[in-house]
């Protein structure tokens, strides 16, 4: 399911549009502050943002730069009133990819999301995230909340498995056989332990990290 997150302080607003495309099978995150987005965007990614210029505790353009610096690749959308659609412009070197005048009619800033889709690159191919934890497979880069986390080669494979395999749990074997032994290096049971230790501090000790009994591990949603 394409998920959105939806910037708008006007609650009538929002309500329209998020249940207009949650009709077309989409999920919606509506957030009223720049600050929220901002949270929420540590926590999980979405597939496109839709970001209002003018919102309560400033304008869209500082979150598209905060954007940009983290995920050059996440597509946004401005929704601006036409007074300010030649302050937009700016907008466009600050990264956003494309904008949409108020009031406007919700079939054509449907047609706007699905055409920047299908030109975008699939984000979640190169971003992972889960519960604040993120992976941008290009760069091989890790951050926890926002902040750079720096991985052994062990720890950011075991991660990065976990991740691909979100929500699933996934057994000990099938770690120690996909992190170590694909690589042609055979390990002890221990390794992944203290490997799994190890990640755990440096994610500061996540509490969607599971221990199944026994059994292995999974990286879970948090609620």
């Amino acid at each position: 399911m394409v998920e959105i997150y939806y910037m708008e302080d006007d609650e009538s607003i929002g309500g329209i549009v998020r249940d207009y495309f949650a009709g077309k099978g989409y999920r919606v995150g509506l957030f009223r502050t720049l600050a929220e987005t901002r949270s929420a965007l540590e926590i999980r990614l979405p597939d496109i943002v839709l970001l209002d210029w003018n919102m309560p505790d400033g304008n869209g353009d500082r979150l598209c730069r905060w954007i940009r610096s983290r995920w050059e690749e996440l597509p946004l959308i401005f929704l601006t009133v036409r007074d300010d659609a030649s302050d937009i412009v700016s907008g466009f070197s600050e990264g956003a990819d494309d904008y949409v005048v108020k009031p406007f009619e919700l079939e054509v800033l449907h047609s706007r999301v699905t055409a920047l889709l299908r030109r975008a690159k699939n984000v979640r191919s190169r971003y992972l995230s889960c519960g604040g934890i993120t992976v941008d497979r290009e760069k091989t880069a890790v951050s926890c909340r926002g902040e750079e986390v720096r991985l052994t080669p062990a720890e950011y494979q075991l991660l990065l498995y976990l991740l691909l395999n979100k929500g699933r749990t996934v057994t000990r074997e099938q770690l120690l056989s996909q992190v170590w032994d694909s690589n042609g290096k055979f390990v002890n049971d221990n390794t992944l332990t203290v490997t799994m230790r190890r990640l755990r501090d440096k994610l500061h000790q996540p509490q969607n990290l599971k221990t199944v009994r026994s059994f292995g591990y999974r990286l879970e949603e948090e609620t």
